[in-house]
């Protein structure tokens, strides 16, 4: 891709954004059913060219495999918090296509854009606050895998410790009635962070506990800002949609912006950071001794 190129995707990426959201607003197809995928992917062209021409490097111009493959893995992990919401039953959809396969298209480009969205978000922030760190979420080749049999060091007390109480969270709903379940959501969007970014660690990979015993806090107040940003356009973008997602929460299901009650805007920092420590858990899980493979 050219210099110029590069240079008009900020607009490009602004463009798809901008006419996604003034034709769902006017209610013309296939915006208004679309509208989520369309705006995401303008979302990720638009924040990785604002990166590039910060850095001169960003996902899609430097890394563009791994992010490809980014966004397929984005959809097996964004169904394990499908998986959760048949218990918790947080949400639903409606005005999805009735053809079975137009939906599950349209489930799988949405879904795609989850990890990415997060990635580049995170990546904006860092620019944004004019970081002297590299990107947040940008991983370094690995060194090689230690033997999976080896056990964590018993003296790690406190990765022990958040390794199981991380566990714990992520049981909970299973072992509680359905009406119970309905108000263990925090839970599952901080369980995963305490299970797997000790994993992590004794795995080699980066990890977020790591750095801040390191006292380096860039990489995490990154990831909690773009959730936070990325949080209130899923919802913004949601609202006027036709194929959309209602909430049905137990608490202060009323007060709300946009769809989100408003104590659910304080998951988006955390689901942000789940997704770096599950993200680098699943890269880690497909790195071999003598070779790092993306993911």
């Amino acid at each position: 891709m050219s210099m110029v190129l590069k240079g008009e995707a900020v607009w490009i990426g602004l463009a798809i954004m901008v006419v996604s959201e003034a034709a769902t607003l006017a209610k013309i197809e296939p915006f208004w059913s679309w509208n989520t995928p369309i705006a995401w992917t303008g979302f990720i062209i638009f924040a990785d060219a604002i990166v590039f021409r910060a850095r001169g490097h960003s996902w899609m111009q430097s890394a563009p495999l791994e992010l490809a493959l980014l966004a397929l893995a984005s959809i097996p992990l964004w169904l394990v918090f499908e998986g959760y919401n048949r218990v918790l039953r947080n949400w639903y959809y409606v005005g999805l296509p009735e053809d079975p396969a137009l939906r599950t298209f349209g489930y799988a480009w949405s879904f795609a854009t989850i990890w990415p969205a997060i990635f580049e978000g995170a990546d904006l922030m860092s620019v944004a606050r004019a970081s002297r760190r590299s990107s947040a979420v940008s991983l370094p080749h690995l060194p090689n895998l230690p033997d999976l049999r080896d056990l964590p060091d018993p003296r790690d007390r406190p990765g022990l410790l958040s390794a199981a109480i991380g566990a714990a969270m992520l049981i909970a709903p299973f072992l509680v009635s359905a009406a119970s379940a309905r108000y263990l959501a925090a839970p599952v969007w901080l369980g995963f962070i305490f299970l797997l970014d000790p994993i992590n660690a004794w795995l080699g990979g980066e990890s977020l506990w790591d750095d801040w015993r390191a006292k380096r806090r860039d990489r995490l107040t990154n990831l909690s800002l773009s959730g936070l940003l990325c949080g209130v356009l899923w919802e913004f973008w949601n609202y006027w949609s036709r194929a959309k997602w209602h909430y049905s929460v137990p608490i202060m299901e009323h007060l709300k912006l946009f769809e989100m009650p408003l104590p659910g805007y304080f998951g988006f920092p955390a689901f942000a950071i789940e997704c770096f420590t599950m993200y680098v858990f699943l890269r880690r899980a497909f790195t071999r001794a003598g070779r790092t493979i993306a993911l």
